[in-house]
């Protein structure tokens, strides 16, 4: 056989997941089963604070999972949104698209999928978590409300929440196997303090990840109404196929965001493979430390890049009011 050109990628985050998925891909295992293990590594890293066991929790101090698979042969998908007590979302989008009809299950509908299948439950509110919830209770929310709790207008703290760590992220992993098919899948805590139910881009597919085995993949991490707005993942692919290289395609996705006004503009992150075995990953209005994680076939070990530092505002934070704080989260 010729070659492949297996390729694995994956965020900061995917640091303790990549590893296991660049020795499936090289022990022929399939694209999907090489992210979807690598992914649940991550999620079951406590010290991974924006995914899984020990992601940050919404208002109310619960914590909420996304998560998402996308086969690139034949278009399947499955995803699961604001997944509250099961340990490995990955796996239970993996399940939905094996299982249902479906494509995307949330909430209450997600949690009894996940029971049903036998998924691994689990607490997934950590201590560290948990205090830090607890600090911004007892000084942000007014003695008032504390009473009233969970009875009260939360759109106000929902824009007042301060990210209690900086440098969170999704999960992102991307890869191409010996078959040539390529896969995309995601996991995601979201947003800290985010309002209950509230969706990022990582379960919505075309937003936050795709992959079309022909042309390539991509998926996003940092503010994921931004990659919702400007349907980018999707995009980068359609842009592929359009004839764009990976690094063109993924620039005409950051000219998309520039478009966008008002709302949460902040820091984004967008990863990309192309069938031939080529990236490209872009921080918008990123960091310095902004990195990524690539395996192709042959090398010995996945090794750290530096993304490309892109900025499309000068100030990608929200002007804040006299009576709302903002943070630019990267989620």
């Amino acid at each position: 056989m010729g070659h492949t050109n297996m390729i694995v990628l994956s965020n900061n985050e995917g640091a303790c997941g990549i590893p296991a998925s660049a020795g499936l891909l090289a022990d022929g295992r399939s694209a999907l089963d090489a992210l979807e293990a690598g992914l649940r590594l991550v999620e079951a890293d406590e010290s991974v604070r924006t995914v899984g066991r020990g992601g940050w929790p919404n208002l109310l101090g619960e914590v909420e999972l996304d998560a998402s698979v996308m086969d690139g042969t034949t278009f399947r998908t499955g995803s699961v949104g604001a997944l509250t007590g099961f340990l490995h979302p990955v796996s239970v989008a993996r399940q939905v698209m094996e299982q249902l009809p479906h494509e995307l299950l949330v909430g209450e509908g997600a949690r009894r999928f996940a029971a049903e299948i036998g998924a691994e439950a689990g607490e997934l509110l950590m201590p560290h978590a948990e205090n830090a919830w607890r600090r911004w209770f007892e000084t942000e929310v007014g003695e008032v409300d504390r009473r009233k709790w969970p009875d009260v207008p939360m759109r106000e703290l929902c824009r007042q929440a301060i990210d209690p760590e900086l440098g969170r992220d999704t999960t992102v992993f991307l890869g191409q196997d010996r078959n040539r098919d390529i896969a995309a899948a995601t996991s995601t805590s979201g947003w800290g303090w985010k309002y209950p139910g509230r969706l990022g881009d990582s379960p919505i597919i075309g937003a936050g990840s795709y992959a079309d085995s022909r042309h390539g993949a991509c998926a996003c991490t940092g503010v994921g109404e931004m990659s919702i707005r400007a349907g980018t993942s999707r995009a980068v692919v359609l842009y592929m196929k359009m004839g764009l290289s990976v690094e063109e395609a993924v620039h005409e996705a950051v000219g998309d965001m520039r478009r966008l006004v008002g709302g949460l503009v902040g820091r984004v992150t967008i990863h990309a493979i192309d069938a031939q075995g080529n990236h490209k990953v872009v921080a918008v209005n990123g960091l310095p430390e902004n990195h990524y994680w690539l395996w192709c076939e042959g090398d010995p070990a996945p090794r750290a890049h530096p993304a490309e530092i892109v900025v499309i505002s000068d100030d990608p934070a929200p002007k804040p009011t006299a009576h709302v704080r903002y943070e630019v989260m990267n989620l």
